[in-house]
């Protein structure tokens, strides 16, 4: 089950992404799992949430654990959200069906490829490659003639600030979501 209340936001401090592991208790699958989709559900009342998924291992995998990804306004929600009665609450509760979660913070590409586990580095240079070389030749295209005019330095912070707002809003999230099963497939390579 996925939720998402996608909010972008220009102007202030950059999304905060964070991946929590939990490995569920032996018996405790289905009661920890409807308590986190309603949980999940109940935490956009938490003005500063922006996004949360559940992410649940493969039917007949052997392994018990649960991802959970949330996305937070900034690092002030994403700390009043984890210091609330209502998450307080539902950690106690949570304690006693899984062991104790892992909490990750995602600084770098990661956050673009939202998944309990990173994909291997270089399936990750693969599709941000995909993206920056387009995304590149759209703006040249587009902007070049107009800053062609401009210091070479403030040309490259133009088309450096105008490629990583493309990247961050609009490519990468596209990319990830059209290469989700090849970014996720078999990790028999090494990064």
């Amino acid at each position: 089950m996925f939720y998402c209340n996608l909010a972008i936001n220009l102007t202030n401090d950059m999304a905060i992404h964070v991946a929590i592991t939990r490995k569920i208790l032996p018996g405790k699958e289905e009661e920890f799992r409807e308590s986190l989709q309603r949980f999940l559900g109940e935490s956009f009342s938490h003005g500063g949430v922006h996004g949360a998924a559940m992410i649940s291992p493969f039917p007949g995998a052997e392994n018990n654990e649960i991802g959970i990804l949330r996305t937070f306004k900034d690092e002030h929600e994403r700390d009043a959200f984890y210091r609330s009665d209502a998450f307080m609450e539902w950690e106690a509760y949570a304690s006693t069906l899984t062991d104790a979660p892992i909490y990750r913070q995602l600084t770098g590409l990661e956050a673009w490829f939202r998944s309990p586990t990173p994909p291997p580095r270089w399936k990750m240079a693969i599709v941000t490659l995909c993206g920056v070389f387009p995304t590149s030749l759209l703006l040249y295209f587009t902007i070049g003639s107009l800053v062609m005019d401009l210091p070479t330095v403030l040309k490259l912070f133009v088309n450096a600030t105008l490629m990583v707002c493309l990247l961050t809003w609009t490519v990468m999230p596209f990319l990830a979501k059209a290469f989700k099963i090849w970014l996720q497939g078999s990790r028999n390579l090494k990064d």
